[in-house]
């Protein structure tokens, strides 16, 4: 694994020729953070606090494809004008900061900008909107956006997959190279404002995903959230990506990211697993995934609308009167509302059918219910576009033939552009409104709904009396495969699939008593009122901070190549031990105590023959050979098999099955602990059980413990049922003298008392009280169990048993989060520093010169 302190491309793990980039405009100042003194650098390169922290007021730097901005070029003088689309999410959010803040947005204009006028452009909406544009070219704009984002990305997480051509476009390397590219200048523009120290950056949905790879790289203590707007795939899906790895390791590389649904979250969650190997786990109801020492929180909050912005169209006049012509229009009749965009996963079709079997099962409705679709405008093209398009307006059409007559057409279909004020009559005056979304990441098309049925007393007076003494009602019926459904617990929810079920709902919405819909209503509106988007930023944004607060009390620093870069963030104390280092302390010691783990310390993990070397073995006999020294192997491993590959060094002492059989050398006899083991006949039938039933799994039997093993197991299926089979162990053997212990793969069940850590005490007071309390005591291992003796080390030195404390030396084996000061990288490391210790040892090492040149060959 290779430090990063370069800055080599991100781009190296791609293959073929790269769309040439052009520089970013550097005309715009990047930050005023010293008065009189702006700087245009980039500061120094160690990742740690590359900007001058500024004495501005609080800002949030908000990252999207899109600016929230209109733009348009007058035709007469050529000369742009610009505003804020009011209807933008990002400019809503803003309502859930603090009024002090300062919010910078950064993001493409919906319009193309001639390079010649782009420094003018960037200028301006810097200092008008507080808007940074990223001028995208005009052929990686297309690649990224329409293609790696459009035909591929977007229809993987909606759970399409392009078997075949007709059905999406497949993988294409060059989309993604543009898709890299385009993150690449996002992040150089999010680079020339960021004061890294103070300002919180938020990243928005699919089309940035690496984009805090590059800002991690660039800035190790970054702020940075991520949040995505569209559904997540299960992990059988999104496995099928050819670059699932490079997009999930840049996600990791935020603080905090968030999703609408605990079902988006928990296949993220599922992929981290089966594809990295990552465990997540909540504290405190908060779900954090430990990444390379960082947690990375996963936050679960679905977007609220804006209340304000809504209740203004309300009270319009033009909404007033639009809404007096849709009553005309329609008297005697009941309106169900869709408000859809013109795509395949939107459901219009299958709206439709259900619509059509609705007037088929119940002629009693004929005349008497009007479904009213507004199409949005597709925000893609393609020939899947067209077919929706196409199909809608086939069956449209049949219905209309079949059920309509002069007077009353049963769907009307509206696709053209459609005014605000003109949707919010619609659903003002709809009894109910139908999402039928086969897969949407939210759709707040219902909240939008809800609020507008609600009304508001301008326009009950504007309608009269009668609405005004009248209760406000709605009836919703939505897809179960859409984000706002879990919120909308008083709604019909259905399987869009089901065009007979969808049918049902339909009867039973517009059939329900008033006193049911009054009460539905009531509840849906007092949830969207409360959850509003001010709501959902403000809550994003206080757990970034939250996430966040810990980067300057450990030390960081990159790992990585490429798109597989991320930081190591570690306690500040913890450092690489350094040979030089402990073998002048070794030397100048004389009552010494050395623990060691076997496997992953002294054997590899990936090491196919489980024995020791004939190398290592010589280091550990040079080393136990000393009179000055006390040396162990403490292990998890059973005893016959430590005690056969450990014969030729006589003097070492074993701690088989984490110290439950002890022996202080060859010669001596095996200690072991009193414990009662009946337990195990209540333990290994039920492990039986489990085995039978979890194909890849497994039981290991020791002498004082059994093992169930899941590792080549489905990760899923394995780790759901070690927490079913750890839960019914604890409740079988509460009354017993065992403990339960889910480890990396593993559910053990061994002997109370039974620790690694009980075994350093145990030594290490002995030797206190033979009279030859240590001077020098080392110890290294790779995992959990490990910590145990690293924690007991550190309290038995501190206590007041040994009159002097000596040289402590616990040492982990990988950069990781540890109760030990020091870390070695591998077992070569661990390896390297014996051979130092063995050589300064008295006495040498037999045949010294022969133990030089196998060791100088072996490293």
């Amino acid at each position: 694994m290779m430090v990063s302190r370069s800055g080599s491309s991100f781009l190296d793990f791609t293959s073929g020729e790269l769309p040439r980039i052009p520089q970013t405009p550097r005309a715009l100042p990047r930050l005023m953070s010293v008065p009189g003194i702006i700087s245009d650098s980039y500061g120094g390169n160690d990742g740690d606090s590359d900007g001058t922290s500024s004495v501005c007021r609080e800002r949030k730097i908000i990252v999207a494809n899109m600016l929230p901005l209109h733009a348009r070029r007058d035709s007469e003088t050529a000369k742009w004008s610009f505003n804020f689309d009011e209807d933008s999410l990002l400019l809503q959010l803003k309502d859930g900061f603090s009024p002090d803040t300062e919010v910078i947005y950064v993001g493409s204009l919906k319009v193309e900008v001639e390079a010649s006028e782009q420094e003018e452009v960037a200028q301006r909406l810097l200092d008008e909107f507080k808007c940074l544009p990223t001028f995208l070219p005009l052929d990686i704009q297309k690649r990224f956006y329409h293609g790696f984002c459009k035909q591929q990305l977007w229809p993987l997480f909606h759970y399409m997959l392009p078997i075949c051509p007709d059905h999406g476009d497949r993988f294409d390397r060059q989309l993604w190279q543009a898709y890299v590219c385009a993150n690449k200048l996002f992040a150089d523009k999010v680079m020339e404002v960021v004061n890294p120290d103070d300002d919180f950056i938020w990243v928005h949905d699919y089309h940035l995903m690496i984009l805090p790879t590059f800002l991690r790289k660039r800035y190790h203590r970054v702020k940075l959230g991520f949040f995505l707007h569209s559904p997540f795939p299960s992990s059988e899906i999104y496995r099928t990506l050819p670059v699932r790895d490079e997009i999930l390791k840049g996600l990791l590389n935020s603080d905090l990211i968030g999703f609408h649904t605990f079902d988006y979250a928990r296949h993220f969650l599922s992929c981290c697993s089966r594809m990295l190997g990552l465990d997540y786990e909540s504290k405190r109801g908060h779900i954090g995934l430990e990444y390379f020492g960082r947690t990375v929180y996963i936050k679960i909050l679905p977007v609220g609308v804006h209340m304000g912005r809504l209740e203004s169209v309300l009270n319009l006049p033009s909404t007033f009167e639009k809404v007096k012509e849709i009553q005309d229009q329609f008297h005697g009749k009941k309106l169900i509302i869709g408000v859809d965009d013109m795509d395949i996963f939107k459901g219009i079709s299958l709206k439709l059918l259900a619509f059509e079997q609705l007037l088929q099962q119940h002629p009693s409705l004929h005349g008497k219910v009007v479904l009213v679709q507004i199409v949005n405008p597709a925000r893609s093209s393609g020939k899947d576009v067209q077919e929706a398009k196409k199909e809608t307006y086939s069956t449209a059409r049949r219905i209309n033939e079949a059920y309509g007559y002069p007077g009353y057409e049963p769907v009307i279909v509206i696709d053209r552009p459609v005014a605000r004020f003109e949707k919010t009559a619609y659903y003002a005056m709809a009894e109910c409104c139908i999402v039928n979304a086969v897969r949407d990441g939210m759709n707040l098309v219902p909240y939008k709904y809800i609020v507008c049925r609600q009304g508001s007393p301008s326009m009950d007076e504007a309608l009269g009396s009668a609405k005004m003494e009248s209760p406000r009602t709605s009836m919703l019926v939505v897809s179960e495969f859409i984000g706002c459904s879990p919120s909308l617990s008083g709604a019909i929810r259905v399987n869009p699939w089901d065009i007979e079920a969808v049918a049902e709902a339909l009867n039973t919405a517009i059939s329900m008593s008033e006193s049911e819909k009054q009460l539905r209503h009531e509840k849906h509106y007092r949830y969207v009122s409360s959850h509003d988007v001010a709501y959902w930023a403000r809550s994003f944004l206080q757990d970034l901070e939250r996430a966040s607060k810990d980067h300057y009390n450990k030390r960081s620093w990159g790992i990585g190549l490429g798109l597989g870069f991320r930081v190591i963030s570690l306690s500040p104390s913890f450092r690489k031990l350094s040979n030089e280092h402990i073998v002048s302390s070794y030397k100048q010691t004389n009552r010494r105590a050395i623990f060691l783990d076997y496997d992953g310390t002294i054997v590899p993990h990936s090491s196919i023959i489980e024995a020791p070397s004939p190398d290592v073995i010589a280091l550990l006999d040079a080393l136990s050979s000393d009179p000055r020294n006390t040396v162990f192997i403490v292990s998890g491993r059973g005893r016959t098999s430590l005690g056969e590959w450990l014969s030729p060094c006589n003097n070492l002492g074993i701690a088989a099955e984490h110290g439950y059989f002890l022996r202080w050398n060859k010669s001596s006899d095996w200690e072991s602990l009193a414990a009662n083991l009946d337990w195990k006949e209540i333990v290994e039938p039920i492990m039986k059980l489990y085995t039978e039933a979890t194909d890849g799994s497994s039981i290991e039997t020791k002498e004082s413990a059994l093992v169930w093993h899941h590792q080549e197991a489905g990760p899923d299926f394995g780790s759901c049922q070690a927490k079913e089979l750890l839960d019914h162990l604890e409740n079988v053997l509460a009354n017993e003298p065992a403990v339960v212990k889910r480890g990396q793969h593993i559910v053990e069940v061994k002997p109370q008392g039974v620790t690694k850590g009980l075994v350093a005490e145990k030594i290490l007071s002995m030797l206190v009280n033979q009279g030859k309390p240590p001077d020098f005591v080392m110890c290294i291992g790779d995992d959990r169990s490990d910590e145990d003796m690293f924690e007991s080390i550190l309290t038995i030195v501190s206590g007041p048993s040994l009159l002097s404390a000596p040289e402590i030396f616990a040492c982990t084996v990988g950069q990781k989060p540890s109760k030990a000061k020091y870390y070695l990288d591998d077992t070569v490391d661990v390896l390297r520093l014996l051979k130092g210790l063995a050589t300064a040892s008295t006495p040498k090492p037999r045949n010294t010169a022969e133990f030089q040149v196998a060791f100088d060959n072996f490293f």
